[in-house]
């Protein structure tokens, strides 16, 4: 076991070192012979490892991004465990098959719909131009589900240091794609400048498709266990997808995997309060709502007020004398009509919500009124949620930095 170890250790050291010799300005293809000197393949999970290793011992993650694209040129034609993602792609529906067909259909459209056009002149290709990037733009769904979904599974292994590089490139193809989106759309614009950079732009997505193709679904292969795996199909569709849905969901009955009405085990903590998403314990929970920059109050189905929040912005008085009353008796005389006849719509299943807004000396105050339901629609009670907006109506302009203080 000790060899095997040295031997893990020696390969990694000398990955480390082809590749922190790129970043001090080694030649790419003096690289790539040195890399072929010592190695016949390399395994995606190496390739993690590497990147890991160099981010903790001191390369930024940008650092390790800039390098990300030269990395896979070294590694191209060598990464043993592509053949891997073989079977899942067999499997109508699979996540996995699902993002290759996406990263197909992004290279046929950057194929079909913007590269023809970048070496026309004149309106109708500059036209033909914006409409497939447009189109392009859709491709933040097939990141999104990578980034929201993928990753977190591989942080939860102690994978974090590809996914922190990949979202980091991830954020630039975004935001190039935007800048060419905006620059088209100028009345007057320099049309060499943005032909230069979409061709930047395509190079970097076509380096991620290699990425994700050839590290990254390797990866997940290894990784995930199989309720991974049913808890990123299920999520998948409110992300969305790159133009078009999958036309069969791996939990299709006609598929034959048998992941049919599996639900994945959710992870219990003593003492937690579960959620649909998650768990908190009830101090922290208790807190949590405490904290937020509104009043809740909460009635249930038979008209008892059992919960308020105490936080800090508080509108109106709420002794915890009130828990436990009716809420007919938690009102002035001369509105409890109003409180009851809400309270009877949500109850008939006539209405859902109800919103009111009035003025209190220096206060705008939104006041809301929702009916709360269980899955199958019986009512539960009403939740009354009031908030002070007026600093929220004269907000103006932008603000994308952090307060210094």
């Amino acid at each position: 076991m000790s060899e095997f170890i040295n031997n893990v250790e020696h390969r990694q050291r000398l990955l480390k070192e082809i590749i922190k010799s790129l970043h001090d300005g080694t030649n790419l293809e003096d690289a790539k012979k040195e890399f072929k000197k010592h190695f016949n393949e390399v395994s995606t999970a190496e390739i993690s490892m590497m990147e890991q290793a160099l981010i903790k011992e001191g390369m930024t993650v940008a650092e390790v991004q800039n390098l990300c694209d030269v990395h896979a040129a070294v590694f191209e034609g060598s990464i043993s465990d592509i053949h891997s993602t073989k079977d899942h792609t067999k499997v109508p529906g699979h996540p996995v098959q699902v993002f290759i067909e996406e990263n197909e259909r992004i290279e046929k459209l950057i194929l079909e719909e913007i590269e023809p056009f970048l070496k026309e002149t004149g309106k109708y290709p500059e036209l033909m131009l914006r409409v497939g990037y447009d189109r392009l733009s859709e491709i933040h769904k097939h990141y999104a589900r990578k980034e929201y979904l993928f990753f977190p599974n591989l942080e939860k292994k102690g994978i974090d240091a590809p996914p922190k590089v990949m979202w980091a490139v991830d954020d630039e193809i975004r935001s190039e794609i935007k800048t060419i989106l905006n620059d088209l759309g100028q009345i007057d614009h320099d049309i060499d400048a943005i032909k230069k950079n979409i061709t930047n732009n395509l190079k970097k997505i076509r380096d991620m498709i290699f990425k994700e193709n050839s590290i990254l679904i390797p990866l997940l292969i290894e990784t995930l266990a199989f309720f991974d795996w049913v808890v990123v199909d299920s999520s998948s569709d409110e992300i969305g997808y790159f133009i078009e849905a999958p036309k069969q969901k791996w939990t299709d009955k006609k598929n034959p995997d048998p992941v049919q009405n599996i639900e994945p085990a959710k992870e219990k903590v003593t003492g937690e309060v579960s959620f649909d998403a998650g768990s908190l314990l009830p101090h922290v929970l208790n807190q949590m709502l405490n904290t937020l920059p509104f009043d809740m109050t909460f009635v249930d189905a038979d008209g008892y007020v059992k919960y308020f929040t105490q936080g800090s912005e508080r509108i109106f008085d709420r002794p915890i004398t009130i828990i436990g009353r009716h809420v007919s008796m938690c009102h002035p005389p001369a509105s409890v009509h109003i409180v009851e006849d809400i309270v009877e719509s949500f109850r008939s299943g006539k209405k859902d919500n109800e919103d009111f807004w009035i003025r209190m000396k220096d206060l705008f105050v939104y006041i809301r009124y929702f009916a709360v339901r269980d899955k199958d629609g019986t009512y539960l009670g009403t939740l009354e949620v009031t908030q002070n907006i007026k600093p929220i109506t004269e907000l103006e302009g932008e603000k994308r930095l952090v307060s210094k203080a």
